[in-house]
C-alpha cells in the first residue's frame, strides 16, 4: 500500500509541476558565464552514457574528482568532477543505477521534488549552504549539479548545458 501511495504522490507532484519548476534568477555579482567548447568527460559515465558539458562559469579551474554524494540514502555508483575558484565550488556528476522515478524520489531525505524538462528532479541544501540539484535523465542515469551560494545562480545554466550521449 505504501509503495502505491508513494507512486501516486510522485506522479501527482511531477504532473502538477508542469514542464519545468520555475527558477528565479538573481542579478549577477560575479563575471558573466563563459561558454566553453563542448567538452566530453569520459570519466563521467554510466556505462556508455558520457556527459558533455557546454557551460562552466568563468574564473573556475578543475578541482578533484569525487565518487560520493553524502546526501544519498542509498549507496550508488557516483562519478563526478569539481571546479573551484574565488572561494566558490561547482560539482557536476552522474549517479548510476537509479531505475525508476519512485526510487529516485527517495534518494535524498528532505529534498524538494519537482521536474526539470519533464523529468523528476530533486533540490536540496547541505552544509555550507551548498545548493544541490539532481534529475533523472533516463532510467539508470541521474545527473547531479551542486554549487556554493556565490554560484547558485549558475546552476540552471550549467544544467541546461549538460547532455548525455549514447
Amino acid at each position: 500500500m505504501r509503495r502505491r501511495l508513494t507512486s501516486a504522490i510522485i506522479v501527482l507532484a511531477v504532473a502538477g509541476c508542469g514542464a519545468d519548476v520555475p527558477v528565479t534568477h538573481t542579478a549577477r555579482t560575479t563575471p558573466g558565464p563563459v561558454a566553453v567548447r563542448e567538452t566530453p568527460y569520459p570519466d563521467l559515465t554510466c556505462g556508455d552514457r558520457h556527459v558533455t558539458l557546454a557551460h562552466v562559469p568563468s574564473g573556475l579551474t578543475h578541482g578533484p574528482a569525487f565518487d560520493r554524494i553524502k546526501s544519498l540514502t542509498r549507496e550508488l555508483h557516483v562519478r563526478g568532477r569539481s571546479w573551484r575558484g574565488g572561494g566558490e565550488h561547482l560539482l557536476v556528476g552522474v549517479v548510476c543505477g537509479v531505475r525508476s522515478a519512485e526510487t529516485f524520489a527517495g534518494l535524498v531525505a528532505r529534498a524538494g521534488l519537482g521536474a526539470y524538462e519533464g523529468r523528476p528532479a530533486l533540490r536540496w541544501r547541505t552544509r555550507g549552504d551548498m545548493r544541490n540539484f539532481m534529475w533523472l535523465e533516463r532510467p539508470g542515469v541521474a545527473v547531479y549539479v551542486a554549487a556554493t551560494p556565490g554560484l547558485a545562480h549558475e546552476v540552471q545554466d550549467v544544467a541546461d548545458g549538460i547532455a548525455l550521449d549514447g
